[in-house]
């Protein structure tokens, strides 16, 4: 009878483990209880990885260049992450319950979030491209706003961070769209975190001090605006155009992988360049988002934006899986 009382007790723990599991993200400082020592946390930490589930979700290869641990080490160390981070097989219902619980960040339009089925996803890369002028920046800026509503408002209650790649990122923009909404404007720019890139290594770089910020308090909303902008001037002619891939593709797993860690919304804006086909000669100048099927596949949702009659913006959404 006590040997029975004593598993159920102990299947009881586990389902609370595997409850405190899906909602992650731990600490990397949690690896200690594992049999990690500080000064090899430390060392994880100094490379970026500021939580288990990022050591869990990196291949091994990569944690190897990591001064100062062995391979031995590594293997320990995703030992240890794997205790606390589950990367196993779950039933479909228990999968079907985590994304219940996923968040739509509302857009600011009401049209625009019954064609997103509630707005912008968490835990996902939403992206946005069009010709200038067709309102990409603007909508980020209003994301930026509507993240920190309540959850009841269609908001995340969290902070947004802001990478800017092409200088058109405005603070006075963010206070006239928190007027509409009717919150303070300085506490809506305390809540928005801003770096500007320069290159296309520095906005990389930058994704390591993001997942540093995301460790310590609660972010909702990401926004690159825009994600390929650079990479049309780092990487010139055909000769770079693998080069440029694979680093753009990097790139955007880096993103997934904190979309994944943190369960942030990720948003990134894309530029477009002109199609030269024959349809062209009948149905007018054509556009087509750059990166190819790089940005394509890691894009959850693909919304394009284009200029209407005088200040009207269009968004048709490309593709999207179902929430």
């Amino acid at each position: 009878m006590q040997q029975q009382q004593r598993k159920q007790q102990q299947i009881s723990e586990e389902d609370e483990n595997v409850e405190e599991q899906q909602h992650g993200p731990y600490p990397i400082e949690q690896l200690q209880a594992c049999g990690i020592s500080a000064v090899d946390i430390k060392k994880l930490k100094d490379a970026g990885h500021c939580t288990v589930e990022a050591v869990a979700y990196s291949p091994k290869k990569e944690l190897v260049q990591i001064k100062g641990l062995s391979d031995a080490k590594v293997d320990k160390i995703i030992e240890a992450a794997s205790k606390l981070v589950p990367m196993g097989f779950t039933s479909a219902s228990q999968l079907h319950a985590q994304r219940l619980e996923i968040i739509q960040i509302s857009s600011g339009s009401r049209e625009l979030d019954k064609l997103l089925e509630g707005g912008v996803e968490t835990g996902s890369i939403t992206e946005i491209y069009g010709e200038f002028r067709t309102g990409k920046t603007q909508l980020c800026h209003t994301l930026c706003i509507t993240c920190q509503l309540p959850l009841d408002q269609g908001g995340g209650e969290g902070k947004a961070l802001f990478i800017d790649a092409e200088g058109t990122f405005r603070p006075q923009r963010l206070l006239q769209i928190a007027e509409r909404f009717g919150l303070n404007g300085a506490d809506v720019l305390e809540n928005v975190a801003y770096a500007r890139a320069y290159n296309t290594d520095h906005q990389s770089r930058l994704l390591l001090e993001a997942a540093s910020m995301m460790a310590e308090t609660r972010f909702a909303l990401m926004i690159v605006d825009s994600a390929t902008s650079l990479y049309r001037t780092d990487f010139i002619g055909r000769g770079e155009l693998s080069a440029r891939q694979m680093h753009l593709a990097k790139f955007l797993r880096s993103l997934q992988k904190m979309a994944d860690e943190f369960g942030v919304a990720v948003v990134v804006t894309n530029q477009v360049v002109a199609q030269v086909d024959g349809s062209a000669m009948f149905a007018g100048p054509q556009v087509k988002p750059i990166g190819g099927n790089i940005i394509a596949h890691a894009s959850t949702t693909r919304l394009s934006l284009r200029k209407g009659r005088g200040e009207e913006r269009i968004c048709k959404v490309i593709s999207s899986l179902p929430a």
